[in-house]
């Protein structure tokens, strides 16, 4: 493979580049996980009709803003409203799990929705401690350094090649299906085990800006190639919220500030409606650190979010990105996925 300098490549334009779709299934305030999961398949409906190319479900628990912790359940409804888009994790986090049940789960999405089911693992237990013990129901807190054991594991359920004997226990259905996996990071542990195996990666700027530049750096500098890719195939997560006026999207941004405040608060609560003032709400502290962990966030107006999109591209010459907007009302959110679509066509 011909060395790449991604700091002096050619400039891709957004037409040039695939983008995507990460769902929490949020549940808003006043609301339950039964509006969260209508909503969920409404807006995978909705990018599915702008072209949008995979819509991905994350795995959390003990969340109440976040309906999708039986991750696979949701895909397997997502697929079945929806035609053509991939449907996936983003993602399975595998430490709570035996490598052999996912193989199955994901080896029934993929049989019963052929060719458009994705899955993206990540090593974060995607809770606290104490949720995370009563998912694994054991003393193992390793911290997920065993992650690459899980992972190899799992890949040869799928494929027992990989294997140097005869596997005694097998997948059904998931042994000989060809189920792309791709691995979610937000630190460089993810991005050289995923440039080493030659898979594609996916990075979490949208929670963890500061790392993004050096993480798909080392991912590039890892990559081997493999029989899932020649070359890096890396996408980046991204907050966007876009809306008919700079000062609108400000506004409902402040949903997704409060979930993070409420995060670091440790305060229960379902997705908040949007304020006129966040000031009013945090202290200055709290202020610095979610704008450092929401760093990369981009907001705006179709122009101001069309910038942004592009800085963000050329910092990092994505081949994909996959848009996360926490927008507490639902119609306003289709239309922020809806202005994303209309810049990428516009730049065509």
């Amino acid at each position: 493979m011909k060395e790449v300098d991604y700091m002096n490549h050619k400039a891709k334009k957004l037409s040039d580049i695939r983008f995507s779709v990460l769902d929490l299934a949020p549940i808003i305030a006043g609301s339950t996980a039964a509006d969260a999961f209508r909503n969920t398949l409404s807006l995978a409906q909705h990018v599915e009709r702008l072209g949008y190319t995979r819509f991905w479900l994350a795995e959390h628990h003990n969340m109440p803003f976040i309906a999708s912790s039986a991750t696979s359940v949701v895909i397997g409804h997502v697929a079945a409203g929806t035609k053509k888009i991939r449907v996936g994790s983003g993602g399975i986090m595998l430490p709570n799990h035996s490598p052999l049940v996912i193989a199955e789960h994901f080896g029934t999405l993929e049989s019963l929705f052929p060719g458009r089911i994705d899955l993206g693992l990540g090593r974060a237990p995607g809770t606290d401690q104490r949720t995370a013990q009563a998912l694994r129901r054991n003393n193992n807190n390793n911290n997920g350094q065993d992650f690459p054991q899980q992972l190899n594991e799992l890949r040869t359920y799928f494929d027992p090649s990989l294997s140097d004997s005869k596997p005694a226990v097998r997948a059904v259905p998931g042994e000989g299906l060809n189920i792309p996996i791709w691995l979610l990071g937000s630190s460089g542990f993810s991005a050289q085990l995923a440039g080493q195996l030659g898979l594609p990666f996916s990075f979490a700027s949208h929670f963890s800006p500061d790392n993004t530049l050096p993480a798909l750096d080392l991912y590039r500098r890892s990559f081997k190639p493999s029989n899932t890719l020649e070359e890096p195939y890396a996408m980046v997560g991204v907050n966007v919220i876009a809306a008919e006026t700079d000062e609108e999207a400000e506004r409902l941004a402040t949903t997704l500030q409060q979930q993070f405040l409420n995060l670091i608060r440790n305060t229960e609560s379902p997705l908040p409606p949007p304020v006129d003032n966040m000031d009013d709400i945090w202290s200055e502290y709290e202020k610095a650190a979610l704008e450092q962990q929401l760093g990369s966030s981009i907001i705006g107006s179709k122009e101001t979010v069309k910038a942004k999109l592009q800085a963000f591209l050329d910092d990092t010459q994505a081949d994909e990105m996959m848009i996360i907007s926490q927008i507490y009302d639902h119609q306003k959110r289709l239309r922020s996925f809806e202005i994303v679509a209309e810049i990428v066509e516009e730049s065509k």
